[in-house]
């Protein structure tokens, strides 16, 4: 007579047996599912805390123009100062990482006055400029009142003031630039990363052409790259703003605070990877210490299930499944506390509420993982109990 072969068991009954075991012991479940639940918490809170503090400082550093260089003439070989070629822009456009480009040009001996009773050589400081139609997005600038120069605004006379020029000029309609009134239309703020636009008149580069007789060479190229890539672009900028001769192009170099976002990234990842790698470890642990008092507490059950024909391999997986919904019941509530946590935090220090879609899924993974290696042990451990021992210890 043949011995049966035993059923085999499937997902969904692993699924069954494994919440049996929590069932029948709510509060421990509870308790020691609210340990990896802390645990994973701990490590999305961690994270999420650093990267949405990272969003921040990226933020506040990406004013000070990390991403942003500048191009402008230099001199010749004899003494004389250089000029860009008109093309300039639109050959920076050409190269890969620049995501925008734009240019002022200097009007040399032009100057801007409140009224014609105003002596020529009191020009206050200030300079007019010919800007192209999108400078002040490039550059971060921003309008305090008024409106920027467009495509009909910029062919006519009409000028935008930087905050210096508008305070030393005086609340006036209009300026008087070469002989002819030119309209105000707008007053722009402070500009940090460009702070020549502050003491100057800008116009449209087709008026500056058309009334002032402007050559059309810019004479200061504002560049915005991807960072990864600004001290790549930095290297061709000059090659490529003017071919015949690179020598005659200055170039700025990148921010300092491009070097501080750096290390402070590199810093935060090392802190949040570390805190994070404690926090699971603590979790894990704790889910093992679950798993071995259960097993000792159910060698009764254990027993009985092997003296039905239960074989080694049914009880090692039992005791996985149980250890595994435990696990990911915490790693569930886990995550949601610490977007929660995160959230929260960010809001209260009006930074952008950051969690990195890798933390969601390393915390699955991670309790997945924590449930599998917590419980093997204890699910051998009761694999090797013998029905009869496991009877008579109970």
């Amino acid at each position: 007579m043949t011995t049966p072969r035993p059923a085999r068991l499937r997902p969904s009954d692993l699924v069954r047996l494994g919440g049996s075991g929590l069932r029948s012991r709510p509060l421990r479940a509870v308790l020691s599912a609210l340990g990896i639940a802390i645990g994973i918490a701990a490590m999305t809170a961690v994270v999420g805390v650093s990267a949405s503090g990272r969003a921040g400082l990226d933020r506040e550093l990406a004013r000070l123009g990390t991403d942003m260089l500048t191009v402008s003439p230099g001199g010749t070989a004899f003494g004389e100062r250089a000029t860009l070629p008109d093309a300039s822009v639109a050959m920076i456009k050409r190269i890969g990482p620049v995501r925008s480009v734009t240019a002022t040009g200097l009007l040399n001996g032009v100057h801007a006055y409140r009224n014609e009773r105003v002596p020529a050589a009191q020009t206050g400081g200030l300079s007019v400029r010919a800007a192209r139609l999108d400078l002040i997005g490039t550059v971060g600038a921003e309008l305090d009142h008024g409106a920027w120069l467009n495509a009909a605004t910029g062919r006519y006379p009409a000028v935008v003031l930087g905050a210096t020029a508008a305070e030393r000029l005086g609340d006036v309609p209009a300026v008087r630039i070469g002989g002819r009134w030119w309209v105000v239309v707008g007053v722009l703020r402070k500009a940090p990363l460009a702070p020549e636009l502050d003491s100057a008149v800008l116009m449209g580069w087709p008026a500056a052409s058309a009334y002032l007789g402007f050559d059309g060479h810019p004479t200061t190229v504002y560049t915005r790259s991807a960072e990864s890539r600004v001290e790549a672009v930095r290297g061709v900028l000059a090659a490529t703003a003017n071919p015949p001769a690179p020598n005659e192009v200055q170039v700025s170099r990148p921010s300092d605070a491009l070097a501080v976002r750096r290390a402070a990234n590199a810093t935060l990842t090392a802190l949040l990877l570390g805190l994070g790698g404690v926090a699971l470890l603590v979790g894990g642990i704790g889910v093992a210490n679950t798993m071995v008092i259960s097993v000792l507490e159910r060698r009764a059950e254990i027993g009985l299930r092997r003296s039905l024909g239960a074989t080694k391999g049914q009880i090692r997986a039992q005791f996985v499944a149980e250890s595994l919904l435990l696990s990911l019941l915490g790693g569930a509530a886990g995550v949601l506390l610490g977007c929660l946590v995160t959230g929260t935090y960010a809001m209260a220090q009006a930074w952008p509420a950051v969690v990195p879609l890798w933390v969601l899924a390393g915390g699955a993974g991670a309790t997945a993982l924590i449930g599998a290696v917590a419980g093997l042990y204890p699910a051998i451990r009761a694999a090797r109990l013998a029905p009869a021992e496991a009877l008579a210890a109970a």
